[in-house]
């Protein structure tokens, strides 16, 4: 079985992010970056569903600067076999540009499924897989939790408004990963040695117009400081007065 999964280069999870002096990106400085944490569940079902087949590939798909591809190498390193790296120094634009290009890389590779993480953690729009499916022209599944592939239909699970929907799907196909979907392993130190060895292909983004521009960012209000009330009937008297007059809630 082949199949493609696309990851992208995002601060870390904890990282406290400041805004640019140029006030529409982010800055920089210090901040550890790594694969989006969906991504890198993408990639362990990739690598399941591969070694369950018996064989196939897994290649991993990214767009961003040169640097991403240290996040590629440690795809390579849980077992991927190859990676591609459209390389943009800041990256392809918004979510209808990303998924152009990314559609673009993935059309000339053998792929059975094609993954993505459910959403990025930087801009948790969840809406590039989506998109490249439309490009692609396949069917999509977005958010799944559970897949089964059987010849040419995959047969997938979602969770959706508490209860659990199962879907057939006929590939190939792409689908999006929810939690739950599978443990991402933590690449050992002869994955580690390995990923040196095999092949990152490096090519340069072609131009790809962004129908959006970001003209601003901002950090959102800081939280007013807490007040404590003590569990009285007083208490409780200033506490819906407050939400009532204050907070305008009640």
């Amino acid at each position: 079985m082949d199949v493609v999964v696309c990851v992208k280069r995002v601060p870390d999870t904890e990282a406290k992010v400041r805004v640019a002096a140029d006030g529409r990106s982010i800055d920089a400085a210090g901040i550890q970056w790594i694969m989006a944490p969906y991504d890198e569940i993408a990639v362990e079902k990739a690598l399941q569903l591969r070694d369950a087949a018996g064989g196939g590939t897994v290649t991993v798909v990214s767009v961003g600067p040169a640097e991403t591809s240290k996040e590629l190498r440690t795809a390579l390193a849980m077992g991927a076999d190859k990676a591609v790296l459209v390389t943009a120094p800041t990256g392809a634009g918004d979510a209808s540009a990303t998924a152009k290009v990314l559609a673009d890389a993935v059309r000339g590779l053998p792929a059975d499924l094609v993954l993505f993480g459910k959403q990025a953690t930087d801009d948790d729009d969840a809406a590039v897989g989506p998109m490249v499916a439309a490009l692609l022209d396949r069917p999509c599944v977005a958010f799944v939790t559970s897949i089964e592939v059987a010849g040419k239909v995959a047969t997938v699970k979602r969770e959706i408004d508490g209860e659990v929907e199962v879907l057939e799907v006929d590939l190939p196909a792409v689908l999006t990963a929810q939690k739950g979907l599978a443990e991402p392993r933590l690449p050992g130190l002869k994955g580690i040695m390995a990923a040196k060895k095999k092949p990152l292909e490096e090519k340069p983004l072609a131009a790809t117009p962004s129908p959006t521009e970001t003209r601003s960012l901002s950090l959102p209000p800081g939280r007013a400081a807490c007040r404590r009330l003590e569990p009285t009937r007083e208490g409780v008297r200033t506490l819906l007065k407050a939400l009532r007059e204050e907070r305008g809630v009640l």
